[in-house]
């Protein structure tokens, strides 16, 4: 591995793994976006999946951000579905609908479809090398994340084509079609597991998994389609990173809706994530009972907030710190920033963040 630059804000690893920290460390999911001038210029020229394949745009698209705010990381571009395109399915990016993909029409296009033989490592080396460009580029200013889609939120993709307000393509298939999802979802969880390790070798300091459909399913289905496959990839991950002489990089778990099953995304004696990603449909002060200082917390600001004016954003953030503390916590939105957000006011997000927790702490 390249030697990189040393670690000079090292706030939300400390976090992650529960330990003092002089401030909450903030960082923003899709903090490399539309929202920003500079992202949107620069898609006139490319085409979203250019810019993820190109890794000296990509490293671009993911300083972006850094050079407006002071946030505690920086997110490497990428997209989640980068693993179905490298199982030789087709993706584009649609204006207007997000990603399109060819889906899987019944279970016997699992092995008649998918490329099954390909090399994740080979087909996704443009990611990696856009890690080690990015690490290099950050000059040890904040740590780098990477990043994966969870087994159930890539299949679900795979089997709907697109984004779904009911998901009742895959939910078809979870009642009628079990034994396949779980071979589909296995051969899934070894190649997330696989990416996952490579991008720690390539520069990643972080690595966090977006369950972002988890709120289709209810407690039993959770269980059975996707959390058994989020905590082998967590063991399997941390296992791998030993064996192969890799750092011991923090494990962040998004399931955006999980409310209902946060009890066992909470439990660190089933799984090895140190970071437990929450949305704004649960209070603050419940998630925290909870979790009983097992997992450090991320989240949960409604990304609709980001419209109020500065004043009242400026108060929500003060809030939600005072209500989660400064310990064992990571600031975020409860989802991705929105493209309409004025850039501005992630300003007053990030500083009220920094500036609350400090006054806590003091």
């Amino acid at each position: 591995m390249s030697e990189f630059p040393q670690l000079k804000n090292d706030t939300i690893i400390k976090a992650a793994f529960g330990e003092k920290t002089p401030y909450v460390p903030v960082w923003i999911m899709r903090q490399a976006g539309r929202y920003l001038p500079e992202f949107r210029e620069l898609r006139q020229h490319h085409s979203f999946f250019d810019i993820c394949e190109t890794p000296e745009l990509a490293c671009q698209a993911t300083l972006m951000p850094l050079r407006r705010f002071a946030l505690d990381a920086a997110i490497i571009f990428c997209d989640i579905l980068v693993i179905p395109k490298a199982l030789g399915l087709n993706v584009r990016m649609v204006e207007g609908i997000g990603p399109v993909v060819d889906a899987l029409e019944n279970p016997s296009q699992i092995k008649t479809k998918l490329k099954l033989e390909n090399d994740i490592d080979t087909e996704l080396d443009y990611v990696y090398k856009a890690i080690t460009l990015a690490r290099h580029s950050l000059e040890g200013s904040v740590p780098l994340i990477g990043f994966a889609g969870s087994p159930f939120t890539l299949m679900s993709y795979m089997i709907e084509g697109q984004g779904s307000k009911t998901l009742s393509k895959v939910k078809r298939w979870l009642y009628q079609h079990p034994d396949e999802c779980h071979q589909l979802l296995n051969l899934l969880t070894e190649r997330i597991i696989q990416f996952l390790v490579s991008q720690v070798r390539a520069g990643a300091q972080l690595l966090q998994i977006f369950e972002s459909n988890a709120f289709h399913l209810g407690p039993k289905q959770f269980n059975e389609f996707s959390m058994i496959y989020l905590n082998k990839i967590s063991i399997s991950v941390r296992e791998k990173l030993q064996n192969d002489g890799l750092s011991n990089v923090p494990l962040i778990l998004f399931a955006k809706g999980a409310h209902y099953a946060l009890e066992a995304l909470c439990d660190d004696s089933i799984h090895q994530y140190n970071v437990i990603g929450i949305d704004w449909t649960i209070a603050p002060e419940q998630a925290k009972t909870i979790a009983n200082n097992r997992v450090t917390l991320q989240g949960n600001l409604d990304p609709c907030a980001l419209y109020a004016n500065q004043d009242d954003l400026d108060y929500l953030v003060e809030e939600m710190v005072n209500q989660f503390g400064t310990n064992r916590y990571i600031a975020n939105l409860g989802h991705g920033i929105y493209p309409d957000v004025p850039w501005e006011h992630v300003t007053t997000f990030v500083n009220a963040v920094h500036k609350y927790s400090k006054r806590l702490n003091n």
